[in-house]
């Protein structure tokens, strides 16, 4: 009998670690529902439903008042695999100083946004050494925290709730030293998730320049050259039937349904895996900005075409040395 090699087990381990997380989220909400409808119908046990969803209203406001992380599951070996899958690698321009608080704006959301998971939700990637002192909070929209157990594995990476009043606690009662990090296109962005694609959904997303500025917090522009590279589409006929079904969803409920597609269990093979490609995240220089508690929508535009041109400029820095041309320009709508 032929033992698997180290490289082989090490490469099954890395395909396991991406997979158990891109799957966790649907193994558990299936799983939760499943088992209290059994629990409720066809058993006595009822009451441990009842008592579940009682934790559930009296827990229900913890994402966003900061959470509940566990540094040990931000440190699990199995995140080492899920980083080194890619790989990922995270670059600073600039130090951070552990006195302030920083909103780093993340770009581009791609299909799942992997790299921003690896990078903010585990310590595998080096965050703690890149900025010392720096406490990481990735902000995530509030549906991840509706279902008990699912709520809990997001929260213990260190995730919050993407909402108004999370950002506001973040900044208010935790201190200084923390960072917030938000994946600004949202899903509205994954029908850019294309290999090569270089376009962001960015003109109508003020929220976080209205908090920064509330705040008077430093903005920080982040790209992850590469992101975009995980995942292939099929791009159904323009005014076709199913593509006037995305645009009515994505009009509905702010979501466009893509029909990606990547890699199986092995390299050759199909599947919905992300492709072994590596993600390179430069986290750009901070923009101080001023305390306005109220600005107007003038002032937001101000500060929004500030930020763009920084994002612009760090796009263009690098991106000659991920594979993009000189000519290749970063594409805002």
């Amino acid at each position: 009998m032929v033992l698997p090699s180290k490289k082989d087990l090490k490469i099954s381990l890395e395909v396991f670690s991406v997979f158990q997380w891109a799957l966790s989220v649907l193994v558990i909400v299936i799983t939760v529902i499943a088992v209290n409808l059994y629990l409720v119908v066809f058993t006595p046990y009822w009451p441990i439903t009842v008592l579940i969803l009682t934790w559930l209203a009296f827990d229900w406001k913890t994402p966003e008042r900061g959470g509940r992380r566990f540094t040990c599951v931000r440190k699990w070996c199995l995140w080492k695999q899920y980083c080194d899958y890619f790989p990922l690698k995270l670059l600073k321009t600039h130090d951070l100083s552990p006195s302030l608080n920083y909103i780093v704006a993340c770009h581009p959301h791609g299909i799942m946004s992997h790299s921003w998971f690896g990078h903010f939700a585990t310590e595998m990637s080096g965050f703690s050494k890149t900025f010392p002192g720096i406490t990481p909070y990735i902000l995530t929209v509030g549906a991840f925290f509706w279902v008990p157990f699912l709520r809990e594995y997001v929260m213990s990476v260190g995730a919050c709730s993407v909402s108004q009043s999370s950002m506001d606690f973040l900044l208010t009662r935790r201190g200084t030293g923390n960072m917030l990090t938000v994946v600004v296109g949202g899903l509205a962005e994954c029908k850019y998730g294309l290999p090569g694609s270089t376009t962001l959904f960015l003109k109508s997303r003020t929220g976080f320049i209205r908090m920064a500025l509330r705040h008077g917090v430093a903005l920080i522009p982040a790209y992850s050259f590469g992101e975009t590279e995980l995942y292939n589409q099929h791009i159904f006929t323009p005014g076709g039937f199913i593509n006037r079904f995305q645009k009515w969803l994505q009009s509905m409920v702010h979501i466009y349904p893509c029909a990606f597609y990547g890699r199986g269990f092995t390299e050759t093979s199909p599947g919905l895996l992300p492709y072994a490609q590596p993600v390179t995240t430069i986290v750009g220089k901070p923009l101080p900005l001023p305390k306005i508690e109220n600005p107007s929508n003038k002032t937001v535009a101000k500060y929004h075409a500030i930020y763009v041109d920084a994002l612009r400029q760090l796009f263009d820095q690098y991106k000659t040395k991920f594979g993009f041309s000189e000519a290749q320009e970063l594409v805002v709508t």
